[in-house]
């Protein structure tokens, strides 16, 4: 389903989308049984000696998951804890379990387990099984006495201890399942908690979460941040293949950046032509899309020069990344302090 589809009848009740309903129907009657088979034990989970956090969403594409499970990475590092992060993997091309090194291509990895390896600061595993994922890593990092799995709420081998579901300002759409909608369970799936992503006021029973930008930064060194009025001037092109493109447009927008936009499927794996501009200065891109663009950033510089630039490294078009960090409720620090403090003593 494109993007254009999902515009179209996903967030809204369609002609298309009630023809859609009988199909969303036996999708929901499948999602029910599967559940009840993992619930009755018919189909085996697995349970991991330490705790297991689940961050999911029940909606069709990007929510903030990532990062919210870096903020939680960290939370929990300063409580004490040894967070290990197990990752779908999803965009790569190897479906083994193993772990995710901060240099590891995306393309093999997976552009989110990448992201995840270069920030968390903890180890990460990725692969198709979540089991095979969490068995590996707590193979080889036996410190780790707590799990955070990054996309598996529908994952149901893995058995969890807290589930969490993200949800943005999209809400759940028109209210349907797949593909009459965008839900990928019914809206009324039980979790242990809903973190909403999302400026508008959160209803009761929800804990707020929004993503802060955090400066910007030259993809592949680490010097910065560069604040806006370094780009003042410029002629800035901004790109984006993630789940809600136009969060980051309009972030960039909020922050006095006026850019020329480019819009790339979700996980696009993106070639040294895709950032080819005239008439460019500065291009801007997100830390998931920076991670699958590092390979070929000395061939972008390369070829600027041959094409003429010359050896002046103002006169070569930049590629800067915008990092985000997550804040929360502080509500949610406590709950989930409270939840893993009860799994120690049941």
């Amino acid at each position: 389903m494109s993007t254009t589809f999902a515009e179209r009848h996903w967030y809204r009740l369609t002609t298309v989308s009630a023809l859609l309903f009988p199909f969303s129907l036996l999708f929901r009657l499948l999602v029910w049984a599967r559940r009840m088979l993992f619930k009755h034990r018919v189909i085996a989970s697995t349970a991991m000696p330490v705790p297991v956090i689940v961050v999911g969403n029940i909606i069709v594409g990007g929510t903030g998951k990532t990062p919210l499970v870096l903020w939680m990475v960290r939370a929990l590092q300063e409580l004490g804890y040894r967070p290990g992060v197990i990752a779908s993997g999803y965009g790569g091309s190897d479906r083994d379990s193993a772990e995710v090194g901060s240099t590891d291509d995306p393309r093999i990895r997976g552009d989110e387990a990448v992201l995840l390896a270069q920030r968390s600061g903890a180890p990460v595993w990725s692969g198709q099984s979540r089991v095979r994922s969490a068995e590996g890593l707590l193979r080889v990092h036996p410190e780790c006495n707590v799990l955070i799995c990054d996309d598996g709420l529908q994952h149901y081998r893995l058995r969890r201890d807290i589930e969490i579901s993200v949800e943005d300002e999209r809400g759940v759409g028109n209210g349907r399942l797949l593909p009459a909608g965008p839900l990928r369970e019914p809206e009324n799936r039980v979790v242990d908690a809903r973190v909403v992503n999302s400026g508008n006021v959160v209803a009761p029973g929800k804990f707020r979460m929004s993503l802060a930008p955090a400066g910007f930064y030259r993809l592949g060194e680490s010097a910065g941040p560069f604040e806006v009025a370094h780009f003042q001037g410029k002629r800035v092109h901004a790109i984006a293949g993630i789940g809600v493109p136009e969060r980051f447009f309009q972030t960039l927008r909020s922050l006095g950046i006026e850019a020329t936009t480019h819009v790339f499927p979700d996980h696009h794996d993106f070639k040294e032509s895709d950032l080819d501009f005239q008439y460019c200065d500065v291009v801007m891109m997100t830390e998931k899309d920076a991670v699958k663009c590092l390979r070929f950033l000395d061939s972008v510089y390369k070829n600027n020069r041959a094409d003429g630039a010359g050896d002046d490294p103002d006169s070569i078009p930049k590629l800067y990344v915008l990092r985000v960090e997550a804040d929360l409720d502080g509500g949610f620090l406590q709950f989930l302090e409270k939840r893993l403090n009860g799994l120690k003593t049941s």
